[in-house]
């Protein structure tokens, strides 16, 4: 009796065969450290056009503020609003713009909590360029929100003694302290269960550093106690910096001071967020 074997032979494809049947393109470059975090800047961009409604902060609230504090100080702290106006104008753009950087920890916390984060730490990018983005894209809302401001202000009678280029620079180092501020937010964002929570703490924290400071009066109409807190107060120092650079009388010493604390919110709050990103989030 004899026994046949029958082997069956398998087909075996070579690599570069089942290569050129899965792909026919070649793989793309992994996107660099500046053009991911511009990508997701102009991601960031892209919701105010499907959202219309986030440009209510950066519009409307800088147009109330002006008007309400302009009429409603105006004549019993200076005279008139209008001569109330040149003092008050620099002070009103400070506080518009740090107040709407809280918005920066808000759509960190958003996205993370709508799982959109995760998939982002998926991609081939750089870690950082998620966060970066949206700071960049929130710097170009600080823009459009300090052109309501000034915009106004001149309608309503606002002259800078130093002229546009004074303005330009107030706005431009008003930028760099609300870009290093939004770290703050950054890392309370991360932190925070709710984005409603992360509102709640940015005011608590924004509501005492604008309201007392020398945006609305001249400190040295207070009390001894609360003067020594208010000059050290980092608005205070961007919103004298902001005004000698609007009226021609650069305080050279409060402008490294603005520095001074811009410098520190990065320099802490910066590694910070960027460590509690890997890890826990």
């Amino acid at each position: 009796m004899s026994v046949t074997t029958t082997t069956r032979t398998e087909p075996v494809l070579a690599e570069a065969t089942l290569r050129a049947a899965l792909s026919t393109r070649t793989r793309p470059p992994r996107a660099s450290a500046l053009g991911a975090s511009l990508t997701f800047a102009w991601r960031a961009l892209l919701k105010i056009k499907h959202v219309p409604m986030q440009l209510f902060d950066v519009t409307m609230f800088p147009i109330m503020f002006t008007l309400i504090f302009t009429y409603l100080f105006g004549g019993a702290l200076a005279g008139s609003p209008r001569e109330y106006l040149q003092d008050l104008l620099p002070g009103i753009l400070v506080m518009t713009v740090t107040m709407i950087t809280m918005y920066t920890g808000m759509a960190l916390n958003t996205d993370i909590h709508k799982g959109v984060s995760d998939r982002f730490r998926s991609l081939p990018i750089w870690r950082p360029a998620v966060l970066v983005g949206m700071l960049i894209a929130d710097a170009a809302r600080y823009t459009v929100a300090s052109l309501v401001v000034i915009v106004l202000g001149v309608v309503l009678g606002f002259r800078p003694g130093a002229g546009p280029m004074g303005v330009v620079g107030a706005v431009g180092l008003l930028l760099v302290f609300s870009f290093s501020l939004s770290w703050l937010w950054t890392t309370i964002g991360l932190k925070m269960q709710t984005p409603e929570m992360v509102m709640q703490a940015s005011i608590t924290v924004l509501f005492p550093l604008t309201f007392a400071s020398n945006v609305f009066v001249d400190p040295d109409t207070m009390p001894g106690w609360l003067q020594a807190a208010v000059r050290a107060n980092p608005i205070s120092h961007l919103t004298s910096a902001s005004r000698g650079l609007m009226h021609g009388e650069i305080d050279y010493g409060q402008i490294g001071w603005v520095l001074l604390w811009s410098a520190l919110f990065v320099v802490v709050f910066a590694p910070l967020t960027l460590r509690i990103y890997r890890q826990e989030r």
